[in-house]
């Protein structure tokens, strides 16, 4: 089969052929149709986590057709639709399995970082985290939400935020475009913040009903003017950006951080007091939260806005989605 693996920390993304592997009891084999380009991706290409090994292949925006079936697996069929996201697998037996909440699982598994990824034909995953995917979902549309779509939809859906509510998306990119998608059609009175007017009729098409420029107006001001937020979705990856919207959440409002943020972000601690306001983050989900992402998606028509390369040009795909340039994801395909 036909892979694309980073060879040394830094080195860079090289076409190879390996031998298929053949999954091990109670994993699946997923033939993959296509691979998401992530920023994440870059954390194997730098090596900036510990405990990375070398050779890996990238990629954990897989989806695909499951191929093969290790002993014991239940639950699958050869040939179904299937996928995996950044959930690769946990072990069941660390604190927060045992307490079911699997995405903190202290000893995961994560495609295309701990273990190879999707930027291949071929790619072996545990049973556990093999996503099915719906009927009439084309792997290419599917691949994005198994990360960019969970994220967002899985930390809208538990942020307490009820339909009707003031809810702001800040930043219009990879995450953020989705995420408007999935606040609007959550029902909740949806609110794009980003830098300039050049995105606003994007915003407002996938179901913004306000938009706010934060580089002509106070982010903070506007919100408030709106009644006050009662959750902002920060998918910028700019702590300064996301400190100028604290100001506008209403009482007791949320501050859900995405984007990693590579600055400091200063807060006014005393303004959390008075407000009762909360600032936390929200790391993906389970296979089960990405197979309720893609049903969702599916029913209520959110989709991903991709740029699509072949495998051959994985590398320049992964150029592409580090430049900052691509509207808005990028997808690997391998026919």
């Amino acid at each position: 089969m036909r892979a694309v693996q980073v060879t040394r920390p830094g080195g860079p993304l090289e076409m190879v052929e390996r031998d298929v592997p053949d999954p091990p009891a109670g994993w699946a084999r997923v033939r993959v149709a296509a691979c998401g380009v992530c920023h994440s991706d870059s954390l194997l290409k730098e090596n900036r986590l510990p405990g990375m090994t070398y050779p890996c292949v990238p990629g954990h925006e897989i989806a695909g057709v499951v191929d093969a079936l290790g002993a014991g697996v239940q639950g699958l069929e050869v040939g179904q639709a299937a996928g995996a996201g950044w959930f690769g697998g946990n072990c069941n037996w660390c604190e927060p399995c045992r307490r079911g909440d699997l995405i903190a699982c202290r000893n995961s598994r994560i495609p295309g970082i701990t273990m190879d990824g999707g930027y291949a034909d071929y790619v072996i995953v545990p049973s556990s985290a093999v996503a099915r995917m719906p009927p009439g979902l084309e792997a290419k549309d599917a691949g994005p939400l198994l990360c960019a779509g969970i994220t967002t939809f899985n930390s809208l859906r538990n942020s307490g935020a009820r339909s009707g509510d003031l809810v702001g998306i800040l930043g219009i990119g990879g995450l953020g475009h989705l995420g408007v998608q999935f606040a609007a059609r959550m029902g909740f009175n949806t609110v794009a913040l980003a830098r300039g007017r050049d995105k606003e009729e994007l915003a407002r098409s996938l179901g913004a009903r306000h938009y706010i420029d934060t580089e002509a107006q106070d982010p903070a001001e506007e919100l408030q003017r709106l009644g006050g937020a009662t959750v902002v979705l920060a998918t910028v990856t700019s702590g300064k950006a996301m400190t100028a919207v604290i100001g506008g959440l209403g009482v007791g409002g949320k501050l859900i951080v995405l984007g990693a943020a590579s600055d400091p972000a200063p807060i006014a601690l005393a303004r959390l007091i008075g407000g009762r306001l909360t600032i936390t983050g929200w790391p993906s989900g389970a296979s089960i939260d990405s197979e309720d992402t893609m049903r969702f998606a599916q029913m209520n028509g959110v989709r991903s806005m991709n740029e699509y390369y072949p495998l051959e040009r994985a590398a320049e795909a992964y150029d592409r989605m580090m430049s900052g340039a691509a509207r808005f994801r990028v997808v690997l395909t391998m026919q």
